[in-house]
């Protein structure tokens, strides 16, 4: 028997993600709140339902990909929702990005009626939804997921089973929490940015570079200054900014009951990969920190590069908040170990020397 699949919401993600579906030759019923979203599908084989019962009643399972808790909560609960058709047989997958509380309730109302229950969130935005290349992140019903990976290979480049109803959605904002800690360390003034543009093109030198007047277009002022610049320190906020936000995540996941390796494989599959994480990763989990760069080195740079910011006037939160964590690992004796020892520091604050 032909599966038909259903789909609820049809946003940026719920679009492109239900298109791939069709272009793989999957039978889709579709909906969204404003039905008028749901004709480039039709145009190209998707049937349309009015309401979310109806999609739900005509398919073996149906996907749901909406904006945010509230919405998720509605398509359920509310009048011509979710529940008025699930039943036994029949599955739903919700892929939205919520809390795990709200996926908790969305599965207990699913299975009281007799259906099965995965929640699905996925990591990747606009251009991996189009390409099929999210990241999948499953728990709840096994025989479902089991049942829905035709579907979630055609969405994405993996799926992760992991394990209970609540976990997807943990892991989902784990890996969003440490992707938007980095954007912030990643992303200091502008100025910056072009000072440190600058110096790269002449070479990784520490340099003085004197400006008479510098045309920062950005803000559209005339920016008088002379400038000392080290382009060694500067370079060296992001990614000790960028390890404390990782650490921080680490723990996190590992305190919400999920594998922390687990963790390091999400990340290493989405926009945020980075080698710094592949590399030191495995190691923070195992707490073997022999040194390749010293901690108290790297504190030593904070430092010299939070007092280049105060000579510019640039304010660096960040990496302000990060320098007070590799001071903590300082004081707990753990100077002379690799700098992703400040891992113990970020995992208990508390500790002292």
């Amino acid at each position: 028997m032909e599966v038909e699949v259903g789909f609820l919401g049809l946003g940026i993600m719920g679009k492109a993600m239900s298109m791939n579906l069709l272009r793989h030759g999957f039978k889709l019923t579709v909906w969204n709140r404003t039905l008028s979203r749901c004709d480039e599908l039709v145009e190209h084989g998707a049937s349309v339902a009015e309401t979310p019962a109806a999609v739900v009643k005509k398919c073996n399972y149906t996907i749901a990909m909406l904006s945010d808790p509230s919405a998720a909560l509605s398509v359920v609960f509310d009048k011509d929702g979710v529940l008025e058709q699930i039943c036994n047989g029949k599955g739903y997958i919700d892929m939205s990005t919520v809390d795990s509380d709200t996926s908790s309730k969305i599965s207990e109302a699913i299975t009281s009626k007799g259906g099965s229950f995965l929640e699905a969130p996925v990591s990747g935005s606009k251009k991996p939804a189009e390409d099929g290349q999210l990241v999948i992140l499953a728990a709840g019903e096994k025989a479902l997921y089991e049942e829905a990976l035709p579907a979630f290979d055609v969405m994405g480049k993996k799926s992760f089973f992991l394990g209970h109803v609540g976990n997807g959605a943990k892991m989902k904002l784990v890996v969003n929490m440490i992707m938007g800690s980095i954007a912030i360390a990643e992303n200091p003034d502008p100025l910056v940015k072009l000072k440190i543009f600058i110096i790269t093109l002449v070479g990784r030198l520490q340099m003085r570079i004197h400006y008479s007047y510098l045309w920062c277009q950005q803000y559209q002022y005339l920016y008088p200054k002379q400038l000392e610049l080290s382009s060694d320190i500067v370079s060296k906020l992001d990614h000790r900014s960028m390890m404390n936000a990782f650490s921080e995540g680490l723990i996190l996941a590992d305190k919400s009951g999920l594998n922390p390796q687990t963790l390091l494989d999400v990340l290493d599959l989405g926009g945020i990969a980075n080698p710094m994480f592949k590399m030191k990763g495995p190691t923070m989990i195992q707490k073997s920190y022999s040194p390749a760069f010293p901690l108290k080195h790297q504190q030593k740079d904070m430092r010299l590069a939070l007092a280049l910011g105060d000579q510019n006037a640039v304010s660096m939160p960040v990496a302000a908040a990060a320098n007070e964590a590799f001071k903590k690992a300082r004081s707990m004796g753990l100077g002379d170990l690799d700098f992703s020892a400040v891992h113990e520091a970020v995992k208990f604050p508390e500790s002292s020397s």
